[in-house]
């Protein structure tokens, strides 16, 4: 989709071991995926030890809590004048609110007119409390004592931080759970 609207820079952020920039790259169009560093670490050893082509593929060492995402895209190459795909896809759940608003406005601050961020995580239902949704999702998960989830927000709350964070809501859409559920977000930068 990004690739066919001529947007030639893609921002995967919470990448880990995904290889789609390997397997949708193009001509003229650059992907910087952003994970922490002891994981791109280990995924550059890979990709060199298989001799993967890296070309138009930029790794990018992030830990979302602390670094500000916005120098590191900079001086890692992008341009924050030409519109951008920043997908954020399964990460936001492990980042506290904080870390998630601190990331929206970071992403934000880069974001040219035409750029688009999509976003996927776990939402809960309006009136459910948090504190109780996230002992019953990190109770049904094996990895919740390594990588516990942080944030699971209602609907309105994702509105409500991209909104804060310089974002505008395009495109909302639900997939059921019992106690929690999907949300698919997509959101465009609000005018200057």
């Amino acid at each position: 989709m990004a690739i066919g609207a001529c947007l030639n820079q893609i921002v995967i952020c919470g990448a880990g071991y995904d290889d789609r920039a390997l397997r949708f790259r193009a001509p003229g169009v650059r992907f910087f995926e952003m994970d922490q560093p002891t994981t791109q670490a280990d995924k550059t050893r890979r990709l060199r030890k298989k001799g993967a082509n890296m070309d138009g593929l930029v790794l990018i060492p992030a830990d979302f809590r602390h670094d500000d995402v916005a120098k590191l895209l900079r001086d890692s190459g992008h341009s924050a004048g030409r519109p951008t795909l920043f997908v954020c896809e399964g990460l936001l759940v492990y980042l506290d609110q904080r870390a998630v608003s601190r990331l929206l406005r970071g992403l934000r601050s880069v974001a040219a007119p035409g750029s688009t961020l999509a976003i996927s995580l776990a939402s809960r239902r309006e009136g459910e409390g948090p504190e109780r949704v996230l002992a019953i999702a990190n109770a049904r998960r094996l990895t919740s004592r390594t990588e516990p989830w942080l944030t699971i927000p209602s609907a309105s709350e994702v509105s409500g931080l991209l909104s804060k964070a310089g974002w505008v809501v395009d495109y909302p859409s639900e997939a059921g759970g019992v106690s929690s559920r999907l949300l698919l977000v997509a959101a465009r930068p609000t005018s200057p």
